[in-house]
Protein backbone atom coordinates (compact mmCIF):
# COMPACT_ATOMS: atom_id res chain seq x y z
CA UNK A 1 0.00 0.00 0.00
CA UNK A 2 1.39 3.40 -1.02
CA UNK A 3 1.08 6.02 1.73
CA UNK A 4 0.76 9.73 1.05
CA UNK A 5 4.10 10.63 2.61
CA UNK A 6 5.16 13.91 4.18
CA UNK A 7 8.77 15.06 3.67
CA UNK A 8 10.45 16.97 6.52
CA UNK A 9 13.63 18.80 5.52
CA UNK A 10 15.98 19.09 8.48
CA UNK A 11 18.05 22.25 8.95
CA UNK A 12 19.54 21.06 12.26
CA UNK A 13 16.83 22.07 14.72
CA UNK A 14 16.76 20.27 18.07
CA UNK A 15 12.98 19.94 17.49
CA UNK A 16 12.99 18.23 14.06
CA UNK A 17 12.28 14.77 15.49
CA UNK A 18 9.38 16.27 17.44
CA UNK A 19 7.82 17.52 14.18
CA UNK A 20 7.94 13.96 12.83
CA UNK A 21 6.42 12.52 15.98
CA UNK A 22 3.55 15.05 15.92
CA UNK A 23 2.85 14.25 12.26
CA UNK A 24 2.88 10.51 13.01
CA UNK A 25 0.40 11.11 15.87
CA UNK A 26 -2.04 12.24 13.15
CA UNK A 27 -1.65 8.75 11.58
CA UNK A 28 0.32 10.28 8.72
CA UNK A 29 3.60 8.73 7.57
CA UNK A 30 6.54 11.15 7.32
CA UNK A 31 10.28 10.98 6.77
CA UNK A 32 13.14 13.29 7.82
CA UNK A 33 15.88 14.05 5.29
CA UNK A 34 18.75 16.58 5.53
CA UNK A 35 17.89 19.81 3.67
CA UNK A 36 20.80 19.16 1.25
CA UNK A 37 19.84 15.53 0.51
CA UNK A 38 16.33 15.89 -0.91
CA UNK A 39 15.03 12.55 -2.28
CA UNK A 40 14.76 12.23 -6.06
CA UNK A 41 11.30 10.63 -6.01
CA UNK A 42 9.37 13.73 -4.89
CA UNK A 43 6.17 12.41 -6.47
CA UNK A 44 5.72 10.08 -3.46
CA UNK A 45 5.39 13.09 -1.11
CA UNK A 46 2.08 14.92 -0.71
CA UNK A 47 3.43 17.80 1.44
CA UNK A 48 6.75 19.25 2.64
CA UNK A 49 7.75 20.82 5.99
CA UNK A 50 10.90 22.92 6.50
CA UNK A 51 12.31 22.66 10.05
CA UNK A 52 13.92 25.28 12.24
CA UNK A 53 17.67 25.72 12.58
CA UNK A 54 20.32 27.17 14.93
CA UNK A 55 21.71 29.01 11.85
CA UNK A 56 20.70 32.50 10.71
CA UNK A 57 19.52 33.36 7.19
CA UNK A 58 21.57 36.58 7.53
CA UNK A 59 24.85 34.88 8.41
CA UNK A 60 27.57 33.37 6.26
CA UNK A 61 26.48 29.79 7.05
CA UNK A 62 23.10 30.04 5.29
CA UNK A 63 21.62 26.62 4.60
CA UNK A 64 20.16 26.75 1.05
CA UNK A 65 17.62 24.04 0.18
CA UNK A 66 16.81 23.34 -3.48
CA UNK A 67 13.08 24.16 -3.51
CA UNK A 68 12.64 24.42 -7.30
CA UNK A 69 10.45 21.29 -7.51
CA UNK A 70 8.72 21.89 -4.17
CA UNK A 71 7.64 25.50 -3.78
CA UNK A 72 4.45 26.20 -5.71
CA UNK A 73 4.31 22.52 -6.69
CA UNK A 74 3.41 21.00 -3.31
CA UNK A 75 1.83 22.25 -0.07
CA UNK A 76 4.72 23.68 1.94
CA UNK A 77 4.92 24.57 5.65
CA UNK A 78 7.99 26.55 6.74
CA UNK A 79 8.77 26.59 10.47
CA UNK A 80 10.99 29.26 12.11
CA UNK A 81 14.25 29.19 10.06
CA UNK A 82 12.19 27.94 7.10
CA UNK A 83 9.81 30.89 7.44
CA UNK A 84 12.71 33.35 7.66
CA UNK A 85 14.45 31.71 4.67
CA UNK A 86 11.35 32.12 2.47
CA UNK A 87 10.99 35.76 3.53
CA UNK A 88 14.66 36.72 3.25
CA UNK A 89 15.20 35.27 -0.22
CA UNK A 90 11.82 36.22 -1.71
CA UNK A 91 11.68 39.99 -1.32
CA UNK A 92 11.08 40.26 2.44
CA UNK A 93 13.39 41.40 5.23
CA UNK A 94 14.80 39.48 8.20
CA UNK A 95 16.64 41.43 10.90
CA UNK A 96 17.98 40.82 14.41
CA UNK A 97 15.20 41.05 16.95
CA UNK A 98 15.44 43.79 19.57
CA UNK A 99 14.52 41.22 22.21
CA UNK A 100 15.42 37.55 21.84
CA UNK A 101 12.10 35.90 21.11
CA UNK A 102 12.26 32.76 23.21
CA UNK A 103 9.61 30.96 25.23
CA UNK A 104 5.86 31.23 25.62
CA UNK A 105 3.82 33.83 23.71
CA UNK A 106 0.16 34.23 22.83
CA UNK A 107 -1.45 34.93 19.47
CA UNK A 108 -2.95 38.44 19.64
CA UNK A 109 -4.26 38.52 16.04
CA UNK A 110 -5.49 35.75 13.69
CA UNK A 111 -6.83 36.49 10.18
CA UNK A 112 -10.46 35.42 9.94
CA UNK A 113 -11.74 32.54 7.81
CA UNK A 114 -8.36 30.96 7.22
CA UNK A 115 -8.25 27.14 6.95
CA UNK A 116 -4.72 27.21 8.39
CA UNK A 117 -6.06 28.53 11.74
CA UNK A 118 -9.30 26.51 11.80
CA UNK A 119 -10.36 25.94 15.45
CA UNK A 120 -7.48 28.10 16.77
CA UNK A 121 -8.34 31.38 18.47
CA UNK A 122 -6.64 34.55 19.69
CA UNK A 123 -4.93 33.97 23.03
CA UNK A 124 -3.65 30.56 21.93
CA UNK A 125 -0.22 29.89 23.48
CA UNK A 126 2.72 29.27 21.12
CA UNK A 127 6.45 28.62 21.67
CA UNK A 128 9.04 30.96 20.15
CA UNK A 129 12.75 30.17 19.76
CA UNK A 130 14.61 32.62 17.52
CA UNK A 131 16.91 35.66 17.70
CA UNK A 132 16.11 36.97 14.17
CA UNK A 133 12.65 38.15 13.19
CA UNK A 134 10.76 38.81 9.92
CA UNK A 135 10.42 42.61 9.55
CA UNK A 136 8.84 42.59 6.08
CA UNK A 137 6.84 39.79 4.46
CA UNK A 138 8.06 38.28 1.17
CA UNK A 139 6.51 39.11 -2.22
CA UNK A 140 2.81 38.13 -2.26
CA UNK A 141 2.98 37.45 1.49
CA UNK A 142 -0.30 37.72 3.43
CA UNK A 143 -0.20 38.19 7.22
CA UNK A 144 -2.11 35.43 9.06
CA UNK A 145 -1.20 35.85 12.74
CA UNK A 146 0.73 38.01 15.22
CA UNK A 147 1.77 37.98 18.87
CA UNK A 148 2.33 41.08 20.99
CA UNK A 149 6.07 41.09 20.22
CA UNK A 150 6.14 39.37 16.81
CA UNK A 151 4.01 41.04 14.15
CA UNK A 152 4.73 38.49 11.39
CA UNK A 153 4.20 35.32 13.45
CA UNK A 154 2.48 33.54 10.53
CA UNK A 155 1.93 34.27 6.84
CA UNK A 156 1.03 32.61 3.56
CA UNK A 157 2.11 33.22 -0.05
CA UNK A 158 -0.78 34.24 -2.30
CA UNK A 159 -1.22 31.91 -5.28
CA UNK A 160 0.64 28.99 -3.59
CA UNK A 161 -0.15 26.48 -0.85
CA UNK A 162 2.84 27.87 1.06
CA UNK A 163 2.48 28.69 4.76
CA UNK A 164 5.10 29.95 7.21
CA UNK A 165 5.26 30.38 11.00
CA UNK A 166 7.90 31.82 13.33
CA UNK A 167 6.83 29.62 16.27
CA UNK A 168 7.21 25.87 16.87
CA UNK A 169 3.89 23.94 16.61
CA UNK A 170 5.66 20.66 17.40
CA UNK A 171 6.57 21.45 21.02
CA UNK A 172 4.23 20.73 23.91
CA UNK A 173 4.08 24.44 24.89
CA UNK A 174 2.31 25.37 21.62
CA UNK A 175 -1.11 24.34 22.90
CA UNK A 176 -2.81 24.16 19.47
CA UNK A 177 0.25 22.90 17.59
CA UNK A 178 -1.32 19.55 16.73
CA UNK A 179 -4.44 21.29 15.42
CA UNK A 180 -2.30 23.58 13.24
CA UNK A 181 -0.42 20.62 11.74
CA UNK A 182 -3.73 18.84 11.15
CA UNK A 183 -5.14 21.94 9.44
CA UNK A 184 -2.16 22.11 7.10
CA UNK A 185 -1.73 18.39 6.36
CA UNK A 186 -5.33 17.10 6.38
CA UNK A 187 -7.48 20.09 5.35
CA UNK A 188 -5.07 21.99 3.06
CA UNK A 189 -2.69 19.30 1.70
CA UNK A 190 -5.43 16.59 1.74
CA UNK A 191 -3.05 13.94 3.15
CA UNK A 192 -4.87 10.75 4.15
CA UNK A 193 -4.55 9.55 7.76
CA UNK A 194 -3.79 5.92 6.95
CA UNK A 195 -0.57 5.26 8.93
CA UNK A 196 -1.72 3.00 11.79
CA UNK A 197 -0.03 0.29 13.89
CA UNK A 198 -2.24 -2.33 12.21
CA UNK A 199 -1.35 -1.15 8.69
CA UNK A 200 2.34 -1.11 9.67
CA UNK A 201 2.19 -4.73 10.90
CA UNK A 202 0.39 -5.96 7.78
CA UNK A 203 2.71 -4.16 5.35
CA UNK A 204 5.89 -5.05 7.27
CA UNK A 205 5.05 -8.76 7.53
CA UNK A 206 4.29 -8.85 3.79
CA UNK A 207 7.53 -7.01 2.95
CA UNK A 208 9.58 -9.32 5.24
CA UNK A 209 8.11 -12.42 3.60
CA UNK A 210 9.09 -11.11 0.15
CA UNK A 211 12.56 -10.06 1.29
CA UNK A 212 13.49 -13.14 3.35
CA UNK A 213 11.69 -15.93 1.51
CA UNK A 214 12.74 -19.22 3.09
CA UNK A 215 16.01 -17.83 4.53
CA UNK A 216 17.01 -18.26 8.17
CA UNK A 217 17.39 -15.21 10.40
CA UNK A 218 19.21 -14.81 13.72
CA UNK A 219 18.25 -12.11 16.23
CA UNK A 220 19.90 -11.04 19.48
CA UNK A 221 17.13 -10.52 22.05
CA UNK A 222 17.73 -8.19 24.99
CA UNK A 223 14.42 -8.51 26.82
CA UNK A 224 13.69 -4.89 25.88
CA UNK A 225 10.83 -3.44 23.86
CA UNK A 226 12.59 -2.92 20.51
CA UNK A 227 14.15 -6.36 20.08
CA UNK A 228 10.97 -8.08 21.34
CA UNK A 229 8.67 -6.26 18.90
CA UNK A 230 11.15 -6.87 16.06
CA UNK A 231 11.13 -10.58 16.99
CA UNK A 232 7.33 -10.78 16.93
CA UNK A 233 7.13 -9.13 13.48
CA UNK A 234 9.72 -11.56 12.11
CA UNK A 235 7.97 -14.48 13.83
CA UNK A 236 4.71 -13.52 12.11
CA UNK A 237 6.55 -13.36 8.77
CA UNK A 238 8.86 -16.40 8.85
CA UNK A 239 7.90 -18.47 11.91
CA UNK A 240 10.42 -21.23 12.74
CA UNK A 241 13.08 -19.73 10.45
CA UNK A 242 13.70 -17.05 13.11
CA UNK A 243 16.36 -18.04 15.69
CA UNK A 244 16.55 -15.80 18.76
CA UNK A 245 19.57 -15.71 21.08
CA UNK A 246 19.36 -14.12 24.53
CA UNK A 247 22.81 -13.63 26.06
CA UNK A 248 23.25 -13.21 29.81
CA UNK A 249 26.23 -10.86 30.15
CA UNK A 250 26.14 -11.10 33.95
CA UNK A 251 25.13 -7.43 34.09
CA UNK A 252 21.36 -7.82 33.92
CA UNK A 253 18.93 -7.01 36.71
CA UNK A 254 18.36 -9.53 39.50
CA UNK A 255 16.78 -12.77 38.16
CA UNK A 256 16.27 -11.08 34.79
CA UNK A 257 17.83 -13.81 32.65
CA UNK A 258 15.31 -16.44 33.75
CA UNK A 259 12.37 -13.99 33.98
CA UNK A 260 12.86 -12.86 30.38
CA UNK A 261 13.24 -16.42 29.08
CA UNK A 262 9.98 -17.35 30.85
CA UNK A 263 8.25 -14.34 29.29
CA UNK A 264 9.37 -15.33 25.80
CA UNK A 265 8.04 -18.90 26.27
CA UNK A 266 4.49 -17.54 26.22
CA UNK A 267 5.14 -15.67 22.96
CA UNK A 268 5.86 -18.77 20.90
CA UNK A 269 9.34 -17.59 19.92
CA UNK A 270 12.24 -19.90 19.17
CA UNK A 271 14.68 -18.61 21.86
CA UNK A 272 17.98 -19.97 23.16
CA UNK A 273 19.37 -18.54 26.42
CA UNK A 274 23.16 -18.41 26.73
CA UNK A 275 24.72 -17.73 30.14
CA UNK A 276 28.08 -16.08 29.36
CA UNK A 277 28.28 -14.00 32.54
CA UNK A 278 31.71 -15.35 33.61
CA UNK A 279 33.16 -14.54 30.17
CA UNK A 280 31.98 -10.92 30.37
CA UNK A 281 33.18 -10.39 33.95
CA UNK A 282 36.62 -11.76 33.00
CA UNK A 283 36.84 -9.31 30.07
CA UNK A 284 35.85 -6.39 32.34
CA UNK A 285 38.36 -7.17 35.11
CA UNK A 286 40.39 -4.08 35.96
CA UNK A 287 38.63 -1.73 33.49
CA UNK A 288 37.35 1.56 34.93
CA UNK A 289 37.00 3.83 31.86
CA UNK A 290 33.36 3.85 30.61
CA UNK A 291 34.31 3.65 26.93
CA UNK A 292 36.73 0.78 27.57
CA UNK A 293 33.99 -1.07 29.46
CA UNK A 294 31.53 -0.52 26.60
CA UNK A 295 34.04 -1.75 24.01
CA UNK A 296 34.91 -4.85 26.04
CA UNK A 297 31.21 -5.74 26.41
CA UNK A 298 30.59 -5.12 22.69
CA UNK A 299 33.56 -7.30 21.72
CA UNK A 300 32.59 -10.23 23.95
CA UNK A 301 28.93 -9.98 22.89
CA UNK A 302 29.95 -10.33 19.24
CA UNK A 303 32.22 -13.29 20.06
CA UNK A 304 29.47 -15.09 22.03
CA UNK A 305 26.81 -14.24 19.47
CA UNK A 306 29.02 -15.43 16.61
CA UNK A 307 29.74 -18.72 18.40
CA UNK A 308 26.01 -19.32 18.81
CA UNK A 309 25.11 -18.20 15.26
CA UNK A 310 27.57 -20.77 13.89
CA UNK A 311 25.58 -23.49 15.67
CA UNK A 312 22.66 -22.72 13.36
CA UNK A 313 23.21 -23.89 9.79
CA UNK A 314 22.55 -21.70 6.73
CA UNK A 315 21.82 -18.41 8.53
CA UNK A 316 21.70 -15.61 5.94
CA UNK A 317 20.35 -12.62 7.90
CA UNK A 318 20.99 -10.78 11.16
CA UNK A 319 17.91 -8.97 12.52
CA UNK A 320 18.36 -5.83 14.63
CA UNK A 321 15.95 -3.71 16.65
CA UNK A 322 17.22 -0.41 15.18
CA UNK A 323 14.59 2.36 15.48
CA UNK A 324 14.12 5.63 13.58
CA UNK A 325 16.05 7.99 15.92
CA UNK A 326 19.17 5.80 15.41
CA UNK A 327 18.74 6.16 11.64
CA UNK A 328 18.18 9.93 11.75
CA UNK A 329 21.13 10.55 14.08
CA UNK A 330 23.48 8.65 11.77
CA UNK A 331 22.89 11.26 9.00
CA UNK A 332 23.77 14.72 10.31
CA UNK A 333 22.65 17.88 8.55
CA UNK A 334 26.18 19.21 8.12
CA UNK A 335 27.30 15.98 6.48
CA UNK A 336 29.94 15.61 9.17
CA UNK A 337 29.93 13.44 12.28
CA UNK A 338 27.85 14.64 15.20
CA UNK A 339 29.55 14.97 18.58
CA UNK A 340 29.93 11.64 20.36
CA UNK A 341 28.48 11.81 23.87
CA UNK A 342 29.06 8.08 24.34
CA UNK A 343 29.32 5.13 22.01
CA UNK A 344 26.15 3.08 21.46
CA UNK A 345 26.37 -0.66 22.02
CA UNK A 346 24.43 -1.42 18.81
CA UNK A 347 26.19 1.01 16.49
CA UNK A 348 29.35 0.13 14.62
CA UNK A 349 28.06 -3.00 12.95
CA UNK A 350 29.43 -6.50 13.03
CA UNK A 351 32.85 -7.80 12.08
CA UNK A 352 33.34 -8.85 8.45
CA UNK A 353 33.73 -12.51 9.40
CA UNK A 354 30.01 -12.76 10.25
CA UNK A 355 29.06 -11.84 6.66
CA UNK A 356 25.31 -11.68 7.35
CA UNK A 357 22.85 -9.39 5.60
CA UNK A 358 21.02 -6.99 7.94
CA UNK A 359 17.23 -6.76 8.35
CA UNK A 360 15.75 -3.97 10.53
CA UNK A 361 11.94 -4.18 10.69
CA UNK A 362 11.55 -1.20 13.06
CA UNK A 363 13.84 1.33 11.41
CA UNK A 364 10.88 3.56 10.41
CA UNK A 365 9.43 3.81 13.96
CA UNK A 366 9.87 6.02 17.01
CA UNK A 367 9.91 4.35 20.46
CA UNK A 368 6.29 5.21 21.28
CA UNK A 369 5.23 3.79 17.89
CA UNK A 370 7.15 0.57 18.59
CA UNK A 371 5.06 0.17 21.77
CA UNK A 372 1.81 0.82 19.85
CA UNK A 373 2.77 -1.73 17.19
CA UNK A 374 3.52 -4.27 19.94
CA UNK A 375 0.13 -3.57 21.55
CA UNK A 376 -1.62 -4.11 18.21
CA UNK A 377 -0.05 -7.62 18.15
CA UNK A 378 -1.42 -8.27 21.69
CA UNK A 379 2.03 -8.43 23.27
CA UNK A 380 2.38 -8.49 27.06
CA UNK A 381 1.72 -5.03 28.56
CA UNK A 382 4.47 -5.51 31.15
CA UNK A 383 7.04 -6.16 28.42
CA UNK A 384 5.88 -3.19 26.32
CA UNK A 385 5.89 -0.90 29.36
CA UNK A 386 9.37 -1.95 30.43
CA UNK A 387 11.79 0.91 31.09
CA UNK A 388 14.70 1.29 28.67
CA UNK A 389 17.78 -0.54 29.96
CA UNK A 390 21.29 0.16 28.64
CA UNK A 391 22.92 -2.50 26.46
CA UNK A 392 26.05 -2.64 28.68
CA UNK A 393 23.65 -3.14 31.60
CA UNK A 394 24.85 -2.53 35.14
CA UNK A 395 28.45 -2.08 33.92
CA UNK A 396 27.74 1.60 33.28
CA UNK A 397 25.81 1.98 36.53
CA UNK A 398 28.81 0.74 38.53
CA UNK A 399 31.22 3.66 38.41
CA UNK A 400 34.78 2.40 38.22
CA UNK A 401 35.87 -1.23 37.89
CA UNK A 402 33.46 -4.17 37.86
CA UNK A 403 33.54 -7.10 40.30
CA UNK A 404 31.01 -9.87 40.94
CA UNK A 405 30.43 -8.45 44.46
CA UNK A 406 29.65 -4.95 43.11
CA UNK A 407 27.22 -6.48 40.60
CA UNK A 408 25.51 -8.37 43.44
CA UNK A 409 25.16 -5.20 45.54
CA UNK A 410 23.70 -3.18 42.66
CA UNK A 411 21.31 -5.95 41.59
CA UNK A 412 19.93 -6.09 45.16
CA UNK A 413 19.58 -2.29 45.38
CA UNK A 414 17.95 -2.10 41.93
CA UNK A 415 15.50 -4.89 42.83
CA UNK A 416 14.32 -2.97 45.91
CA UNK A 417 13.99 0.33 43.99
CA UNK A 418 12.17 -1.06 40.93
CA UNK A 419 10.06 -3.40 43.08
CA UNK A 420 8.88 -0.47 45.22
CA UNK A 421 8.10 1.68 42.16
CA UNK A 422 5.77 -1.12 41.01
CA UNK A 423 4.32 -1.66 44.50
CA UNK A 424 3.50 2.06 44.81
CA UNK A 425 2.05 2.20 41.24
CA UNK A 426 4.76 4.68 40.24
CA UNK A 427 6.59 2.51 37.67
CA UNK A 428 4.40 3.50 34.69
CA UNK A 429 4.78 7.23 35.50
CA UNK A 430 8.55 6.95 35.07
CA UNK A 431 10.36 6.75 31.70
CA UNK A 432 13.49 5.14 33.15
CA UNK A 433 14.71 4.29 36.63
CA UNK A 434 17.77 2.62 38.06
CA UNK A 435 20.40 2.65 40.77
CA UNK A 436 24.05 3.69 40.46
CA UNK A 437 26.83 2.30 42.63
CA UNK A 438 29.22 5.13 43.45
CA UNK A 439 33.00 4.66 43.80
CA UNK A 440 32.97 6.13 47.32
CA UNK A 441 32.62 4.71 50.78
CA UNK A 442 31.04 6.74 53.53
CA UNK A 443 30.98 6.53 57.29
CA UNK A 444 27.83 5.23 58.93
CA UNK A 445 26.57 3.77 62.18
CA UNK A 446 24.63 0.50 62.43
CA UNK A 447 23.72 -0.55 65.94
CA UNK A 448 26.72 0.64 67.96
CA UNK A 449 29.15 -0.25 65.19
CA UNK A 450 30.89 2.25 62.94
CA UNK A 451 30.57 1.24 59.26
CA UNK A 452 32.48 2.34 56.17
CA UNK A 453 30.42 1.14 53.23
CA UNK A 454 29.11 1.96 49.78
CA UNK A 455 26.90 4.84 48.69
CA UNK A 456 24.22 4.34 45.99
CA UNK A 457 22.34 6.94 43.95
CA UNK A 458 18.77 6.38 42.78
CA UNK A 459 17.71 7.92 39.44
CA UNK A 460 14.19 8.24 38.00
CA UNK A 461 13.38 10.44 35.01
CA UNK A 462 10.34 11.34 32.92
CA UNK A 463 10.66 11.76 29.17
CA UNK A 464 8.91 10.94 25.89
CA UNK A 465 11.91 9.85 23.84
CA UNK A 466 15.00 10.00 26.08
CA UNK A 467 16.42 12.99 24.17
CA UNK A 468 15.51 15.34 27.01
CA UNK A 469 14.49 14.23 30.50
CA UNK A 470 13.45 15.65 33.84
CA UNK A 471 13.92 14.03 37.24
CA UNK A 472 10.73 12.65 38.76
CA UNK A 473 9.45 14.22 41.96
CA UNK A 474 8.91 10.93 43.81
CA UNK A 475 6.98 11.15 47.13
CA UNK A 476 9.17 11.73 50.18
CA UNK A 477 7.54 8.81 51.97
CA UNK A 478 8.42 6.50 49.06
CA UNK A 479 12.05 7.67 49.07
CA UNK A 480 12.24 7.31 52.85
CA UNK A 481 10.90 3.74 52.86
CA UNK A 482 13.01 2.69 49.85
CA UNK A 483 16.18 4.13 51.39
CA UNK A 484 15.53 2.35 54.71
CA UNK A 485 14.83 -0.95 52.95
CA UNK A 486 18.03 -0.74 50.87
CA UNK A 487 20.25 0.06 53.86
CA UNK A 488 18.62 -2.65 56.01
CA UNK A 489 18.53 -5.40 53.38
CA UNK A 490 21.55 -4.87 51.13
CA UNK A 491 24.80 -5.81 52.79
CA UNK A 492 27.57 -3.35 51.89
CA UNK A 493 25.44 -0.17 51.51
CA UNK A 494 25.00 2.44 54.24
CA UNK A 495 23.97 5.58 52.32
CA UNK A 496 21.34 6.35 49.63
CA UNK A 497 21.06 9.61 47.63
CA UNK A 498 18.54 10.72 44.97
CA UNK A 499 19.73 12.27 41.69
CA UNK A 500 17.83 15.50 40.85
CA UNK A 501 19.63 16.44 37.59
CA UNK A 502 17.81 16.99 34.29
CA UNK A 503 18.99 16.14 30.75
CA UNK A 504 20.53 18.37 29.53
CA UNK A 505 22.96 19.20 31.09
CA UNK A 506 23.28 15.75 32.72
CA UNK A 507 22.69 12.50 30.81
CA UNK A 508 20.21 9.87 32.02
CA UNK A 509 22.94 7.31 32.72
CA UNK A 510 25.99 8.37 34.74
CA UNK A 511 28.50 6.80 32.32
Amino acid sequence: MQHNNVLILDFGSQYTQLIARRVRELNIYCEIHPYNKIPNNLETYKAVILSGSPNSVRGEAVLHPELKHIRGEKPLLAVCYGAQYLAHFSGGEVAPSNTREYGRANLSFIKEKEDFFHNIYTGSQVWMSHSDTIKTLPDNGVLLASTEDVENAAYKIEGEQTYAIQFHPEVYHSKDGKQLLENFLVHIAKVEQDWTPQSFVEETVEALQKKLGNDRVVLGLSGGVDSSVAAMLLHKAIGKNLYCIFVNNGLLRKNEFQDVLDQYKDMGLNVKGVDASARFLDALAGLSDPEEKRKAIGRVFIEVFDDEAHEISDVKWLAQGTIYPDVIESVSVSGGPSATIKSHHNVGGLPDFMKLKIVEPLKALFKDEVRRVGASMDMDKNLLGRHPFPGPGLAIRILGDITAEKVRILQEVDAVFIGNLKKWNLYDNVWQAGAILLPVNSVGVMGDERTYEKCVALRAVESTDGMTADWVNLPYEFLQKTSNEIINKVKGVNRVVYDISSKPPATIEWE
